[in-house]
């Protein structure tokens, strides 16, 4: 039977995941001839032999890849036959547009973590240990394409049996970057709050232990960055990181050793269960068991633990001590970015941390944990980060290259190329300088991996944020999107949707065009543009920033908007110096206007006896929620809706009399939750069904921070899909500020389509 010569190109996630030396074994079986190499566009290789088993190894291309990679396109051509001897691997080729793409850094894998088990093998214990199935990968590249002298990992020369298992392509460490053992790669060090080395190598783990167990706090150098590490169980420890830190109430995430002692502190659905372990390795959002041991600092108030399996094989030593479950939250001082080199450590963590475990792997990007929750029968991300990023984003169509560079808070970047959209990993909120760096170099990072250079930036309407104020000091041409308008074209970009959709945008700020702060809207359109079809009423914000911070603000304001001077007598007005307040919503004096359905929820929260001054971002919404246990009323809070300059308006102000009647009545503050999260499903309900009778639109698009809320979300989801629309949500992005970036990029792309 003649042979043939076929030219192969894979696009994908196929480097640094073991795919060239897949593709080798996969020849020399069917005796096939040829080579594959890496290249910028992803893998190329040409394979010689009969027709059937080129057609058997295209199959198996696909159908058998490695663990980490994610096959995208292949395509085959024939060309002329060769005189091949046998089939080799060749060299990466760095010439020509890149359009390869890096797997995300993923947990340790069961055959390495055997061997670290294992006292017999060279690696036993040894917390470095990783394989082309695993280990870190997008936070110690550099530049592509992805080799060893283009990561942090070039300053280790590889011993001769590390060479040797390289080399061979039937090892499950051929062609492993990150490869290395405890004499030739990187080592722990221990040293004190001043920076004085007090052990390195095997007498590390031994001292952070006991130190662990005296409740001291440890700065653990990581895969992404460093954690401050306490044991879980000792409230006095925890209690002093928080107040080291600056972090007075909001939850601390923690690390357990396995999936037992997950379900000995949470109760588990199988969704969530299949989270923890999964290569990602998140922090995965799961309602707190009675009896479980840990200290109640960790999440005062909360009925949930954000919880963690180990995902790199250091954490697997750390978990051996007595402190069997250790908080394990980003290392940093309130609102400040995660740190992630040594000395910049030691440094901005002085007078938090008591000592710090490092090691000399160097660190390129920073990268938070991913935190997602179980919420309307799907895993849905909170932040997504570590393990997630940089894997794309698959759109529908191809076009332009485009920048987003998000909002102020839970910043991200996005970089569109082709038919995929490049998210960033979070990068937080940019409100110092730190934060800023971080937002510049992930900029730098995805536009050189992938080289993307931008035709147009887009960012945000509100002309002070510095995402905003970095784009127009670029050459590039800018473009300013409204801030909600993103949100709805990111959730129609991720469910690979035209539009037009009915847009439920709830969050807490956003820039309108007509100045004020816009947050609980009803939008109508798509990526080419939108119009205002609702919003909550637009009430006075007191003192701005400070009514965010100070719930009973905005409740005071909005009665006043409901009641004028005539106030209802209610529990929670006592205590509060209301008179300035007061003076200042009269006067309009520093007092935006706001349809932000965040503050409605503050608002509520406050008028019903709940949360006054808050500690964290949306604490005083979250103990609302919590407060209805999981369940709507039988029915809601009525709401009205009228008509004002050819808008449908909802009625704040009737919301909160309903409210401050209920409190006067001696209702329950769980009865008043249940029964204002279910008024808000219906009356945003019914201005969708209006919607479609007006505009013939059956698509409803749910996005905005608010979002995160699982009763709201499950309550628009169930109520919405009765009626008959086809609902749309985030799911590989979260529903907060974070998708802001990918809804502008697309948006910029329609727009450029136009120039």
């Amino acid at each position: 039977m003649p042979s043939e010569r076929w030219k192969i190109s894979v696009s994908g996630i196929v480097q640094g995941v073991g795919f060239r030396p897949f593709v080798y074994r996969l020849a020399l079986a069917r005796g096939l001839k040829g080579f594959v190499a890496n290249t910028p566009d992803g893998v190329a290789l040409e394979v010689q032999g009969q027709t059937a088993q080129l057609e058997d190894f295209l199959v198996a291309l696909r159908e058998e890849a490695p663990p980490l990679a994610q096959v995208g396109e292949i395509s085959s051509a024939p060309i002329p036959l060769c005189h091949d001897g046998e089939f080799t691997l060749r060299h990466s080729t760095a010439s020509g547009p890149v359009s390869t793409l890096i797997s995300p850094d993923v947990a340790v894998c069961e055959d390495c973590l055997a061997e670290f088990f294992s006292p017999a093998d060279r690696r036993f214990r040894y917390p470095f240990i990783n394989c082309t199935n695993c280990g870190p990968r997008y936070t110690i590249v550099e530049r592509i394409p992805y080799d060893r002298p283009h990561t942090t990992m070039r300053g280790f020369a590889m011993c001769g049996p590390c060479q040797r298992e390289y080399d061979d392509p039937a090892n499950r460490r051929f062609h492993a970057q990150p490869n290395c053992c405890p004499d030739c790669g990187p080592q722990l060090s221990l040293v004190e709050a001043d920076g004085q080395q007090v052990a390195v190598r095997e007498e590390v783990l031994g001292e952070v232990l006991r130190r662990l167990e005296a409740g001291e706090i440890v700065a653990v150098k990581g895969v992404g960055g460093f954690h401050l590490a306490v044991d879980a169980a000792n409230s006095q420890a925890v209690q002093r990181l928080r107040q080291r830190k600056g972090r007075e109430a909001k939850p601390l995430a923690v690390m357990v050793p396995d999936l037992a002692m997950a379900r000995k502190v949470c109760r588990l659905e199988a969704l969530e269960e299949q989270a923890l372990v999964s290569q990602e390795r998140p922090i995965v959002l799961a309602a707190k068991n009675v009896g479980h041991g840990l200290a109640d600092e960790i999440a005062p108030g909360y009925d949930q633990f954000g919880l963690m399996l180990p995902y790199a094989p250091l954490h697997q030593l750390l978990l051996q001590g007595s402190a069997r479950v250790l908080v394990m939250t980003s290392a940093n001082r309130s609102e400040e970015p995660i740190c992630i080199e040594n000395d910049e450590a030691v440094q901005r963590l002085n007078g938090i941390a008591d000592c710090f475990l490092l090691h000399d792997r160097g660190i390129h990007l920073p990268c938070d944990d991913s935190v997602v929750a179980l919420q309307a029968g799907m895993i849905r991300q909170v932040r997504r980060s570590r393990g997630f990023a940089p894997k794309p984003i698959g759109l529908a169509e191809a076009g332009a290259m485009v920048l987003g560079v998000g909002a102020e808070l839970k910043n991200t970047v996005c970089l569109l190329k082709e038919k995929q959209a490049f998210c960033s990993q979070h990068i937080g909120d940019l409100k110092n300088l730190e934060a800023y760096r971080v937002f510049q170099q992930s900029l730098s990072q995805l536009a050189a991996l992938f080289e993307i250079t931008p035709t147009l930036i887009v960012h945000d309407l509100h002309p002070q944020y510095l995402s905003s104020r970095w784009a127009q000091e670029q050459t590039v041409p800018t473009l300013a999107v409204q801030h909600h308008h993103a949100h709805l074209a990111a959730c129609l970009a991720e469910n690979r949707q035209d539009g037009p959709a009915i847009g439920i945008i709830l969050d807490g700020t956003g820039y309108g065009p007509d100045q004020t702060i816009w947050g609980g809207e009803v939008l109508l359109g798509d990526a080419c543009g939108y119009q205002r079809f609702s919003s909550l009423e637009a009430l006075p914000l007191p003192g701005g920033d400070a009514a965010v911070q100070a719930p009973w603000r905005t409740a005071l304001s909005y009665l006043h908007a409901a009641y004028g001077d005539n106030l209802p007598d209610l529990p929670f007005l006592m205590g509060h110096e209301c008179g300035p307040i007061l003076a200042m919503v009269e006067k309009g004096v520093n007092s935006p206007l706001t349809s932000s359905c965040g503050r409605l929820f503050d608002a509520v929260a406050a008028m019903s006896g709940g949360r006054q001054i808050i500690q964290y971002e949306a604490q005083a919404a979250i103990e609302l929620m919590q407060m209805a246990g999981g369940r709507l009323g039988k029915e809601g809070f009525p709401c009205e809706v009228y008509e004002e300059n050819a808008m449908l308006k909802i009625s704040v102000r009737s919301l909160i009399r309903a409210v401050a009647n209920a409190v006067q009545s001696g209702m329950a503050q769980s009865e008043i939750s249940r029964k204002f999260h279910a008024g808000l499903v219906a009356v945003f309900t019914r201005v969708a069904e209006e919607a479609r009778r007006r505009e013939n639109i059956n698509t409803v698009a749910l996005s905005g921070g608010v979002f995160q809320n699982r009763l709201l979300l499950e309550g628009m989801a169930a109520s919405l899909g009765s009626s008959g629309f086809q609902v749309l949500f985030h799911k590989e992005l979260p529903c907060n500020d974070a998708c802001i970036s990918l809804g502008q990029a697309v948006i910029g792309r329609e727009a450029f389509k136009k120039r």
